[in-house]
């Protein structure tokens, strides 16, 4: 018998992960979403790997082709992480700062890194889709990185 989802995600909890916010452009549009089921794929090529839950509003944006920045978030940014996750999408991106990429694709201002790439494809994960991406740009900065661990956030102390 399959585990119930309640304790399965009790025991996924224990197991801390950054945090990033995915973010595109539709014509001229800017969207984005918290992602925390995010994780590299392969050094060569350079693939990262993000779940994105269907019902999410950006889901269905986000064929092979489509040019996304993965920011990922530094300890400061908690509260940017809460409003790409709760606020309605087409408000995201009010009062905060960012830069574009070369494919202009918003760059939030302050994160740990970003990764800039394009969706290759996708695969069924069933509540979610895995979206991978193949990378072609990436900055690091001298930061501390936003966690998220047992359904709250986290610092990482060292």
């Amino acid at each position: 018998m399959p585990l119930d989802p309640d304790s399965f995600r009790s025991v996924l909890g224990r197991f801390a992960s950054g945090v990033t916010v995915l973010t595109t452009r539709v014509g001229d549009q800017d969207l984005g979403m918290t992602v925390s089921s995010f994780c590299s794929l392969s050094l060569e090529p350079p693939l990262v790997l993000a779940c994105v839950d269907r019902s999410a509003d950006l889901h269905d944006i986000l064929p092979a082709g489509q040019r996304v920045v993965f920011n990922i978030l530094s300890a400061s940014q908690e509260a940017l992480s809460r409003r790409f996750s709760e606020v309605e999408g087409s408000r995201r991106f009010e009062g905060i700062g960012f830069q574009r990429d070369p494919h202009g694709v918003a760059v939030l201002e302050d994160v740990l890194a970003w990764i800039e790439g394009r969706i290759e494809r996708h695969h069924d994960g069933g509540d979610h889709t895995i979206f991978i991406a193949l990378v072609d740009g990436a900055t690091t900065n001298d930061l501390r990185p936003l966690l998220y661990y047992r359904g709250g956030y986290a610092e990482l102390e060292r």
